[in-house]
């Protein structure tokens, strides 16, 4: 129950679209929970917050707040831990830069992000700036591994109501274009810590004359920790790079690149400057100089580089010169082909784990800078991951789209526990400054890793803690008993990272008697077969590491379901406790363009609803609040309702968007609590808030619509102005009466 400190369940507050429609579905949420007497806090893990939150000392006692993801960090080690969590911002450093400037232009008296800090001050500035980068929230929140599928209601009405699907021709020129050398992949290596190895780390840099200089100390492992270390090579990078680019355009294809310059916060930005510089590079060649005075970085890419040439003198010619290079290079997948948008403007708009299943459910497509649909080079340089997306695309090509109508389901139980296999994050990833030798050394003087290197090149070390990796093989055993169905880890014993988990893993299994009951497939191979299982309407378990549980919860659910916001996502905390996820946010930036400038907010909160569901039965279990049972219950009966009456939001101004969709959430959740028959009490006191709301529906959905098509003002994009944005997100006085919220 509730108590003077820690609230019953919290409640997440983020960025853009997810944190728009909190602050209409939050208050319904707490008006019914407090029928049950259960109380509902919030935390702000936003970027916003995470800036302030960062530097008390130069802010006013009414600016500051605290630091709300490190005690989310602590609270979910503990037992009672109930947290829902929506998606937040990973923030690339456009995204950061952005964040910072429209907090100081709120009154925030806020250091300046430091490109090349030289007082221990700017320094300090930047270390706290990086750390809020990136994969910022997720490792420190994730004390569990993952279980994620599709809710059995959401799988249904897709079957019912399918998605459109893009046409795929067996001729289609898209294909997938990967490393086979110089790659993350082709240079890992992968040790398990013995027991004398286990402790403090640390990784050196050795330059040719001998000079030692350590990049990063007292990285502790415990036993049984698998290591991972290996390079990018940037030479055969940027090879890679020029043959595609011109391979791109004698197929008369678009160019496009994919990456994840969100999470992995150290290496993608850097690949993707690489991207940059390789598609300009007659430009880069010969203004280097002077690009390099007027401060422009290819990470940032094209759209920081075209405003910084708008401002500098000269910057018209250059300007000129790259037009007439863009005319002879392949075109470019775009972002946004009527605002002129490219692949290359802003790391953070291409998010491999979105586009290109959005490009496969679209038959191969993608958009073209003439606003046309085209066949496209899909650029994925390392090889880790790729063969998953080149072999769905050759089996696309083979067999022809999906069908949403017949097809079966692909459940995902993901290793994600305790930082577990954050790949490309500070602090274990450098741009290498010099020739050399990188090492790792245990705390016992081993070396475990070794890597010749050039400069330029990009190293990284990544880990995997054994008691996750046994909570990850249980919950694969559980689900899989659940179902009874397929159940594949997708591991590679070709890859070193996968060879030692699959050391672990396969004694794991025996132990338990179950090994007869799984198969250990590479990415490749599991790709096809888990497709081919779900084209004959069944139903397969992929068991995957982090970065894999990403791709896949957003392959899968897009062409099953023709979104991944809709995921149920439970993370069973390893120290007990619950965290339920609410799928994915990546389209949320154009959801908020589109509410300031018409007042339609099409964001979904299936995802959110899913989620509540979880978390209220998971209390009720644990508490044995029998009442908090019965609103999880009727959580579910009120998405049904929302899918059965198609009152998702519609994606054009005029039909029914996220308020409206809150709305009758609010009106059959009530409903079913009213006719629910385990506790009278509940149901005499949601009767005539049922009737209320369902005798004022027409009233309501007219406030709800009124000033749809205006432009609205909520204060900010990555720091809203609470009352501005209740005011946007709460515009029905009747329904707030009805709900007791005004």
């Amino acid at each position: 129950m509730a108590n003077s400190t820690s609230p019953d369940i919290i409640y997440t507050k983020v960025d853009e679209a997810p944190q728009l429609a909190s602050a209409s579905l939050l208050p319904i949420i707490r008006v019914f929970a407090t029928a049950a007497g259960i109380s509902i806090g919030t935390k702000d893990i936003s970027l916003a917050g995470r800036i302030i939150a960062a530097f008390p000392e130069r802010l006013t006692d009414a600016q500051r707040q605290p630091d709300d993801l490190a005690e989310l960090g602590e609270l979910v080690k503990n037992p009672e831990a109930n947290v829902i969590k929506l998606p937040n911002i990973s923030a690339s450093g456009p995204q950061l830069l952005a964040a910072i400037k429209e907090l100081q232009s709120q009154g925030y008296d806020l250091p300046d992000y430091p490109e090349e800090p030289s007082s221990d001050a700017e320094k300090k500035a930047r270390a706290k700036y990086d750390a809020i980068k990136g994969s910022a929230v997720n490792p420190v929140l994730r004390e569990g591994n993952s279980d994620r599928r599709a809710a059995v209601a959401v799988k249904k009405y897709a079957m019912a109501n399918p998605h459109s699907m893009g046409a795929w021709a067996s001729d289609s020129k898209t294909r997938v274009s990967t490393m086979s050398k110089g790659d993350f992949r082709s240079n890992e290596t992968s040790v398990t810590l013995k027991e004398a190895q286990a402790g403090p780390a640390r990784i050196e840099h050795a330059g040719p004359d001998g000079t030692v200089t350590v990049l990063k100390d007292g990285v502790t492992f415990p036993v049984g920790t698998i290591v991972d270390a290996t390079f990018m090579s940037a030479k055969a990078l940027d090879a890679f790079l020029t043959e595609q680019i011109d391979a791109t355009k004698a197929e008369g294809t678009l160019f496009s690149i994919h990456l994840k310059a969100t999470m992995m916060k150290v290496s993608d930005p850097i690949l993707f400057g690489h991207a940059v510089h390789a598609f300009l590079k007659p430009v880069f060649d010969k203004y280097a100089s002077e690009l390099a005075a007027a401060g422009v970085d290819a990470n940032s890419g094209l759209g920081t580089m075209f405003a910084t040439l708008e401002g500098m003198t000269g910057g018209d010619v250059i300007k000129a010169e790259i037009d007439a290079l863009m005319a002879e290079r392949p075109p470019l997948y775009m972002v946004n082909s009527d605002k002129g948008i490219t692949n290359l403007h802003v790391p953070s708009d291409v998010i491999i784990d979105a586009s290109i299943p959005a490009l496969i459910r679209a038959g191969g497509k993608g958009w073209g800078p003439d606003g046309k649909e085209a066949d496209t080079n899909c650029v994925i340089p390392d090889s880790s991951y790729a063969p998953v997306y080149d072999e769905a695309i050759a089996y696309f090509k083979e067999t022809g789209a999906l069908d949403p109508t017949t097809a079966g389901t692909v459940q995902n139980v993901g290793l994600m526990a305790q930082k577990a296999e954050e790949y490309g994050s500070h602090p274990t990833t450098f741009e290498i400054p010099a020739d050399g030798t990188v090492s790792m050394i245990a705390a016992n003087g081993d070396v475990i890793h070794e890597h010749r290197v050039e400069k330029g090149d990009i190293w990284r070390s990544a880990s995997t803690r054994k008691a996750p990796i046994e909570n990850w093989v249980q919950l694969a055993i559980e689900r899989q008993k659940a179902e009874g169905c397929d159940a594949i880890f997708w591991l590679d014993e070709t890859r070193a990272h996968d060879a030692e988990l699959i050391k672990l893993v396969k004694p794991l299994l025996a132990a338990a008697g179950v090994a007869d009951n799984f198969k250990i497939m590479a990415p490749r191979a599991a790709t096809r077969v888990s497709f081919e299982t779900i084209r004959r309407g069944e139903t397969t378990i992929a068991i995957t590491g982090n970065v894999l549980r990403d791709y896949l919860t957003d392959l899968f659910p897009i062409l099953e379901l023709g979104t991944s916001a809709k995921m149920l996502s439970i993370v069973k905390l390893m120290n007990g406790g619950g965290l339920f996820e609410t799928g994915a946010g990546g389209s949320a930036p154009k959801h908020v363009q589109q509410l300031m400038e018409e007042n339609h907010l099409r964001w979904d909160s299936l995802g959110e609803f899913c989620a509540l569901g979880e978390s209220l039965k998971y209390f009720g279990t644990v508490t044995g609040n029998a009442r908090a049972s019965i609103l999880g219950a009727a959580v579910d009966a009120a998405t049904q309702g929302i899918l059965d009456n198609n009152k998702s939001p519609g994606r054009k101004l005029g039909q029914p968007d996220n308020r409206d969709s809150h709305f009758y959430f609010a009106l059959y959740w009530a409903q079913a609590l009213a006719a629910q028959t385990k506790d009278s009490g509940l149901a005499d006191h949601f009767a005539p808030i049922a009737e209320a709301l369902s005798g004022n529906e027409d009233l309501i959905v007219r406030e709800l619509h009124e000033g749809r098509g205006k432009e609205v003002d909520i204060g900010g994009y990555y720091h809203t102005d609470p009352e501005k944005t209740d005011a946007v997100m709460a515009p029905s006085a009747t329904l707030n009466r009805i709900l007791g919220k005004g």
